[in-house]
């Protein structure tokens, strides 16, 4: 059983494995003059795909099959997120902010939806009762003792 801590540890290293993923393509792309929207939805993409396969397998431990719910979930979660932190970027460099300064507050509105969506929707787990039925589900990053 693991503690929600450790939990929340290896969500936050994975998520600074993601940022750096991202900030690597993101301006490796933007150096070889793509466009910041192109490279921003190029780099999103392998931060995603580095986020799912690190915390599925390190941060949560799932051991089950991909389940085309979780997977929709997640996408659905990235996607909210991949959305607000486009329209952060344009928006910050129409208004002349540095890309730089506009990179960090994109990546940080992104964090934070991603965190919240994947605790409390993603990787949250369904309680069972004694016959089996599930009955509420639990957030990832609650106080709650985890039943496995």
């Amino acid at each position: 059983m693991w503690s929600e801590r450790v939990k929340f540890v290896r969500f936050t290293v994975v998520g600074l494995g993601n940022t750096i993923v991202d900030f690597v393509v993101f301006f490796l792309l933007t150096l070889i003059g793509v466009s910041n929207v192109f490279a921003q939805l190029c780099s999103y993409s392998a931060g995603v795909i580095n986020s799912y396969v690190w915390n599925r397998t390190w941060t949560f431990r799932v051991r089950e099959k991909v389940s085309a719910q979780q997977l929709f979930q997640f996408i659905v979660v990235n996607m909210t997120s991949l959305s607000a932190t486009m329209i952060l970027l344009t928006s910050s460099q129409l208004m002349d902010i540095g890309l730089f300064i506009s990179k960090m507050m994109s990546t940080i509105v992104g964090m934070a939806i991603n965190f919240v969506g994947s605790c409390f929707w993603v990787f949250s787990t369904a309680q069972k009762t004694a016959e089996g039925s599930s009955t509420k589900k639990r957030a990832c990053c609650s106080n709650e003792s985890p039943r496995y």
